[in-house]
């Protein structure tokens, strides 16, 4: 009871789709006949005007004939509508005894499916004439026996139907019996030989009669058998059958030699004429075939194996004939017992085997089921895997549609295996599974998706032409045409840049080309956009961005900035001989176009007038004394400073300085002696300057004690002597500092001093003091030193 509790929901559900379906088939069949033996090929119907569609609907919708059983009796012309035979029928082979007889067959459509039921109606034709099982029968009659005595004779079977088949028997004229034709309850025609008058051994002892089987044909068929009639001496007791008539049950699958059932007959004569035997009484060849009977015991016996699906129940006639000629008739109903021997069948009548991906709703196959049980043994239940996106719907006399439940995707799945399954009812329990293959074929739905969404490529200046600097890749998951994918350059963004000049793509497999040598001093960087599109149609397509870093080679040399390098006179740096050692004298600046280590630039002194005097510092081209000065150091140098970058190879440039060495700010500046005697020569307003250049100098330096002084006597007189005195009002001071590209620029302080005990006033020379905090970044604002007061950073 709780099983049939859960599956009662699962029938409702069946229940309400196939009342669904239903609504697609035309339940009232249409009905055409035919006479049975009609040649193949003939005209039986034009389906159009019956089913009411056009013709052009039949093709389209590819319309199809399917009978009931596994031959195709039928054709149908979709071109035309007409119905024709494909073979020709035989009506006793098709239905045998049955009337009428009917050819079962439905007319389908696809897209959208919908079902008309059809009936063939086989008309009958008087092709058989009647057929007695012997030739001669023979029958022994007592001489004692009283007219209107029924003896049965040998019945004729017609394979014909109604009018064409068996109507009558006769018999051939005499004066002591006549034949008398009765019905059986099965419909069957059975001629009985009934006595007329008594009858005399001693006057005729045998009788030659021709017994005459027609039918209602026109013309009529006839056939005949010869009975002979012998007359025996008296045995007035017949045999009689205990129980008549017998009915049993008999498994489908019972072992043959297996008992069926023992008959008795008992004859109250004594003697011969008691003694009773058995046999079978006008048994047809099949039950002869399939039983036999024991002749002394009565048993039944089975020598064939049964087939409920054939034969369901058997009536066997049996014959106890007694020693003296005299017989008893017994009747054994014999009911064959069904049992689950056959699996179901499952009979395709469409498949489709590719289905496009994203398609609605799509009918995947047509078929039917069939059991040739019967009861619980036949009821069958088909289902198919949950995992699948596909659905079977039940329509009109177990017939299935298999269907898509939802849209396809290629991409996830390409091939379905659907295995169908049906399973009867019967126990034990019998199945049938067929597998269909389907493909799903593809649609162009994806678009190529690049592997990045930005490209960064690298390239070093000064490439050859037509360079392979990168590659971009995209993979469309779609197949055949839908997926091969080529590539295209998209229009840049910036309008000034000259993409169609820069670099070249292959359009098949996205390989990135170059083409002029690229300068990373006049570009460095540009960006583009790519394209990749399949070539489905509609073609689909994506976008990614392309980054193009050009790489600096080392192919520009340093360049001096500082002191100008132009072939005009040269720069004289003057440094006082009471400088010490490490005092800045110049500095070099330099730039180089490069970039990187490219552009790391380093300073070496290459040559001096005198070693040793000067040095240059490497990292940021300052010049500073070596050493303290004497008087005896000339008063006239020139250095050679050489200036390398850090590429590889390395490259390189010289700055010539000049350099004087003075006494104080106070001396004149002195200028070299081929250089002084050349502006003597060219210009003599040269005297007029240096002597106003003296002038302000002096007045300068005039100014400067004179305000020390005021400030000092104000001072409070307690000042230890020697301690330095340093104005308050900024002092200006010379500029040593110079920025340039990729060159470190540094600042300095310098102290301005006045001793105590001098009486002279004398000035001490300015002396740099390197502060705790330098400042690397001339863009930045230059704080005080909290280190040293009243000191001054000049940048």
């Amino acid at each position: 009871m709780k099983k049939l509790g859960r599956i009662h929901p699962n029938r409702q559900v069946l229940a309400f789709i196939l009342m669904v379906f239903l609504s697609q088939v035309h339940l009232e069949p249409i009905r055409y006949s035919v006479l049975e033996e009609t040649e193949s090929g003939s005209f039986v119907a034009h389906l159009t005007k019956d089913l009411g569609l056009g013709i052009a609907e039949l093709a389209a919708r590819s319309a199809r004939v399917v009978s009931d059983d596994d031959k195709q009796r039928l054709q149908l012309d979709r071109q035309t509508g007409d119905l024709f035979l494909r073979e020709k029928l035989d009506r006793e082979e098709l239905c045998g005894p049955i009337e009428p007889c009917i050819l079962h067959f439905q007319v389908f459509l696809e897209m959208p499916v919908k079902f008309f039921q059809g009936e063939l109606l086989i008309q009958d034709i008087n092709d058989h004439s009647p057929v007695f099982p012997e030739r001669e029968v023979l029958l022994k009659i007592p001489e004692n026996s009283q007219p209107g005595t029924l003896f049965p004779l040998l019945i004729a079977e017609d394979l014909d139907v109604g009018s064409n088949g068996l109507q009558k028997y006769t018999i051939s004229p005499n004066s002591h019996f006549h034949i008398l034709t009765r019905n059986h309850s099965e419909g069957k025609k059975y001629p009985d030989l009934v006595q007329d008058k008594p009858l005399d051994r001693e006057e005729q002892s045998e009788f030659s009669l021709t017994l005459v089987a027609l039918d209602g044909g026109s013309p009529p068929r006839s056939g005949t058998i010869m009975v002979r009639i012998l007359i025996m001496d008296i045995n007035d007791n017949a045999p009689e059958f205990v129980h008549t008539p017998y009915g049993v049950q008999v498994l489908e699958n019972s072992p043959l030699d297996s008992p069926i059932v023992r008959v008795l007959a008992r004859d109250v004569d004594a003697g011969n004429f008691g003694s009773v035997s058995y046999g079978l009484f006008q048994a047809s060849d099949e039950i002869k075939q399939t039983f036999s009977i024991n002749e002394v015991t009565g048993e039944i016996l089975l020598k064939k194996k049964l087939d409920f699906e054939k034969i369901k129940s058997y009536h066997v006639e049996i014959e106890a004939t007694d020693g003296g000629g005299l017989s008893g008739k017994g009747t054994v109903v014999i009911e064959v017992v069904d049992v689950n021997d056959n699996p179901p069948e499952l009979i395709i009548s469409s498949l489709t085997s590719s289905i496009p991906e994203n398609a609605p709703e799509t009918v995947v196959s047509i078929f039917r089921i069939r059991d040739r049980d019967s009861g619980e043994n036949g009821k069958t239940i088909c289902s198919i895997p949950d995992n699948l996106p596909f659905v079977l719907k039940p329509t009109l006399k177990n017939f299935y549609t298999l269907v898509t439940e939802r849209p396809l995707d290629r991409e996830t799945r390409a091939e379905y295996n659907i295995t169908i399954t049906v399973t009867d009812l019967g126990t034990p329990r019998l199945k049938t599974q067929q597998s269909i293959t389907v493909q799903v074929s593809d649609v162009n739905d994806n678009a190529p998706t690049f592997t990045q969404t930005s490209y960064t490529l690298f390239v070093r200046e000064n490439n050859s032409p037509a360079l392979h600097i990168g590659s971009v890749s995209a993979t469309d998951r779609d197949s055949g045409t839908n997926a091969q994918v080529t590539y295209l350059l998209l229009p840049p963004q910036d309008p000034q840049l000259p993409l169609a000049s820069l670099v070249s793509i292959n359009v098949d497999n996205g390989h990135l080309f170059a083409l002029r040598s690229l300068d990373y001093e006049a570009l460095q960087v540009f960006e583009f956009g790519v394209g990749a599109a399949d070539r489905g149609s509609p073609a689909l397509s994506s976008e990614a961005l392309v980054r193009v870093l050009v790489l600096d080679a080392n192919d520009n040399s340093p360049f001096v900035l500082h002191p100008l390098q132009n072939g005009s006179a040269p720069c004289t740096e003057l440094v006082p001989r009471a400088a010490e050692p490490g005092y800045l004298v110049t500095k070099v600046v330099a730039v180089d176009g490069d970039s990187g280590q490219n552009a790391w630039l380093s300073y070496q002194l290459l040559k001096a007038s005198e070693p040793g005097l000067f040095g240059v510092w490497a990292h940021n081209g300052e010049v500073r004394t070596a050493r303290l000065l004497s008087e005896r150091d000339a008063a006239k140098h020139r250095l050679v400073v050489l200036v390398k970058d850090n590429g590889e190879p390395p490259r390189s440039a010289t700055a010539t300085l000049h350099v004087l060495l003075v006494d104080g700010f106070s001396q004149p500046y002195l200028p070299l002696p081929e250089a002084a005697l050349a502006q003597a020569q060219n210009d003599s307003l040269t005297i007029y300057l240096v002597v106003a250049l003296a002038s302000v100098s002096s007045l300068f330096l005039l100014s400067v004690l004179l305000f020390v002084a005021v400030r000092l006597c104000r001072r409070s007189r307690a000042a230890s002597v020697g301690r330095c005195s340093v104005p308050e009002g900024p002092f200006p001071g010379h500029q040593v500092g110079v920025s340039g590209t990729e060159t470190l620029s540094q600042s300095y302080q310098y102290e301005v001093c006045l001793t105590g005990d001098s009486g002279t006033g004398e000035f001490k020379f300015l002396k740099p003091i390197f502060p705790n905090l330098l400042v690397q970044d001339t863009g930045r604002e230059v704080k005080e030193n909290p280190n040293f007061r009243n000191s001054f950073v000049f940048s």
